[in-house]
């Protein structure tokens, strides 16, 4: 006590004040009151990963030798978001929370589903599925065999020609207005067709021969191609069909064309209209049906349509459809394409010029042409449309 007298007035308050907090703080711990709010300056809570910065937690973590063999109990100590619970709730199709403005921000795998032709598995481990083991072999077989087929006939029956001489009398089987919608539906149809086919297949058959940087640059091209000329080629689809519906419906002539076969096979085809029941099945099958379901997919998957979520399985659907459909698609209209170039003489001037001579008409669309003969379809149309504006109306 004696010592302590000799510290002084200030040194005698100092050392009261201090014991005077240490006995307080030992009296409220013991009383243990319920704890209060963290002020705002304090440092935040460790426990959870939420709002857990990834690269302040553990980055190096992976190099601890024990690192394979932790518990999951030590694996939430060092990594809060690196654990087998919480991959399992991940896996389960958990959603969390993300301030992102967008609808599947906070799910990071979707939950599991089985789309036709995959097992049960994870939504986007489904997709994959069906893509890789379905569609691509699938498709890309179909389009080969439809190209070996279409080879063989051709070294087979060579370029079908006229069997009469032709007359020098012409016949206009397409307006300008046809031909227009027919090009642009036809050039936009064939650069998705080729990109499309780069995208989904280059990587068997270009990848090994030019490369990754190539092909990496080749197909980001082509892909912006895809999808800025989707746009046009669905309202240039729209604009076919309502030009050529109208000849395309069907009739009675059209049952004896099928069953005979056009009449390739033999010497002299099937009478048929403007045209034939060939032509009428790519044009209902073809163009109608799958270029309506890939300009409907197309359209949704360069998402352009309002008001729709575009949700990860809904891109995965839209996307298994429009590969589907394309695929069909163009293995029809390859021969739709070969018959129109090389495959037929006289089919590539049609549509190049608008005219076909009298031979080709009769031959290969005998009902058209009695038609035009009888007066009931004019054989100038583009002629007879202008001198019928020319006229003056009627009173």
């Amino acid at each position: 006590m004696k010592a302590m007298f000799h510290l002084g007035r200030s040194g005698r308050a100092w050392l009261a004040a201090a014991l005077l907090s240490v006995s307080a703080g030992w009296a409220i711990a013991q009383s243990a009151p319920a704890p209060q709010p963290a002020p705002a300056a304090a440092a935040p809570a460790t426990g959870g990963i939420k709002g857990a910065n990834i690269f302040e937690i553990a980055p190096d973590a992976d190099k601890d030798p024990n690192y394979a063999q932790q518990t999951n109990g030590e694996r939430r100590q060092v990594q809060p978001g690196n654990n087998a619970p919480m991959w399992r709730s991940v896996g389960g199709g958990v959603t969390g929370y993300s301030s992102l403005p967008y609808p599947e921000a906070g799910n990071l795998i979707q939950p599991t589903v089985q789309y036709p032709g995959s097992r049960l598995t994870t939504a986007g481990e489904a997709w994959r599925q069906v893509r890789n083991n379905w569609i691509l072999p699938y498709g890309g077989s179909l389009l080969l065999i439809v190209a070996v087929a279409i080879g063989l006939f051709y070294f087979g029956k060579g370029t079908l020609k006229l069997h009469g001489p032709e007359t020098g009398r012409l016949i206009e089987r397409f307006t300008y207005v046809e031909r227009a919608a027919h090009w642009v539906n036809a050039i936009a149809f064939v650069a998705l067709a080729v990109s499309g086919i780069v995208m989904a297949f280059g990587q068997f058959f270009l990848l090994p021969i030019i490369g990754s940087t190539l092909f990496g640059w080749l197909t980001y091209a082509l892909k912006n191609v895809h999808n800025f000329v989707g746009p046009l080629f669905a309202v240039s689809l729209v604009v076919v069909i309502l030009t050529f519906v109208k000849d395309n419906l069907p009739s009675k002539h059209d049952i004896t064309w099928l069953l005979k076969g056009g009449g390739l096979l033999g010497g002299h085809e099937v009478p048929s209209h403007r045209f034939n029941a060939g032509e009428k099945v790519l044009f209902w099958g073809g163009v109608f049906l799958f270029g309506l379901v890939v300009v409907g997919s197309g359209v949704f998957l360069d998402k352009i349509v309002p008001a729709v979520e575009y949700t990860r399985a809904n891109m995965q659907v839209a996307h298994m459809i429009h590969a589907t459909a394309a695929v069909v698609m163009m293995a029809m209209f390859m021969g739709h394409i070969y018959m129109g170039t090389i495959g037929m003489s006289g089919a590539y001037s049609a549509m190049k010029t608008g005219y076909v001579d009298e031979t080709w008409a009769k031959e290969h669309h005998e009902l058209w042409y009695d038609d035009i003969k009888a007066g009931k379809i004019p054989a100038q149309r583009t002629a007879t449309a202008a001198a019928e504006a020319a006229q003056p109306a009627k009173a």
